[in-house]
């Protein structure tokens, strides 16, 4: 299933996409793509419900954030290899983790907005990871089993402000607007292999990002199970893992967004997000 919410920022409802690409309307079965309705007994609700039977959404409403109600926004940092090599830093021995603000997280065709005083915003397509059910101290073999499934996640950072401006990455990478996840949650059993998803990043019509899932250093496994070592996953946690390479910042020269940009980005098979960049 494409699950997704659509609808004016604070009232997004919930809605699911159908074959022919039309927004089915869920408000009648669940009240958001959220918490507990993201575990299994959920998510199979769900998958036996006939869509054709659910009021067709109408128009082309705004899409919110695939996922509602996100308790944590956790990020891995340095994850792929050719990533690590482009910003001249070794591949960690064990996932670099940090956290972004849930008040960074929007729709992802909104607009995004450059912070005051930034100099350096840049951009990341990442594969973002959505817990389904409570993981603590999970084994790599039954990680997976933990997740809802997968959506496309623009984990938006402003360099400076990241490592220049003391503390922990968390300053760079929480300004609003700077989490845009989605158009949809695509459930587990639709991505058959999440080591192996082609993504992209255009600004302007010019691709700088340009990889693939399988240059991963830590697999999607291997971050939940490591994460649920130190803190408990719930439903509705999203996990950014990480960036292939061709930022801004590994541009020669460095290339920073600029009100007027536009930025496209995409995973195969999990959608494509649509930005214009303008002054914060």
């Amino acid at each position: 299933m494409k699950l997704l919410r659509y609808g004016s920022v604070g009232a997004e409802k919930p809605g699911v996409l159908d074959a022919e690409g039309n927004i089915r309307d869920l408000s009648g079965v669940v009240d958001d793509i959220a918490g507990d309705m993201l575990g299994d007994e959920g998510l199979a609700r769900l998958s036996g419900l006939d869509l054709a039977g659910l009021p067709v959404v109408e128009g082309e409403p705004r899409i919110g954030a695939c996922v509602g109600q996100v308790g944590k926004f956790i990020c891995i940092g340095l994850n792929y290899a050719d990533h690590a090599a482009e910003s001249g830093m070794e591949l960690p021995a064990e996932p670099v983790i940090f956290f972004k603000a849930t008040s960074a997280i929007v729709g992802p065709n909104d607009t995004v907005e450059i912070p005051r005083g930034s100099v350096k915003t840049d951009w990341e397509v990442e594969l973002g990871v959505v817990i389904g059910k409570e993981a603590k101290y999970v084994s790599e073999a039954e990680a997976l089993d933990h997740v809802a499934g997968y959506c496309v996640v623009n984990d938006l950072s402003e360099r400076d402000f990241q490592l220049h401006r003391s503390g922990q990455w968390v300053k760079g990478k929480s300004a609003d607007t700077f989490g845009p996840i989605g158009p949809w949650l695509v459930t587990r059993d639709e991505v058959t292999d999440p080591q192996n998803l082609p993504m992209y990043l255009e600004v302007n019509g010019h691709r700088y990002q340009d990889g693939s899932t399988n240059t991963m250093h830590f697999g999607v496994a291997t971050v939940v199970s490591h994460l649920s070592q130190f803190m408990s996953l719930q439903p509705g946690d999203v996990i950014s893992t990480g960036t292939p390479p061709g930022v801004g910042m590994g541009q020669n020269p460095q290339t920073y967004l600029k009100p007027g940009d536009k930025m496209e980005l995409g995973i195969e098979g999990l959608g494509v997000q649509r930005q214009d960049v303008v002054q914060g």
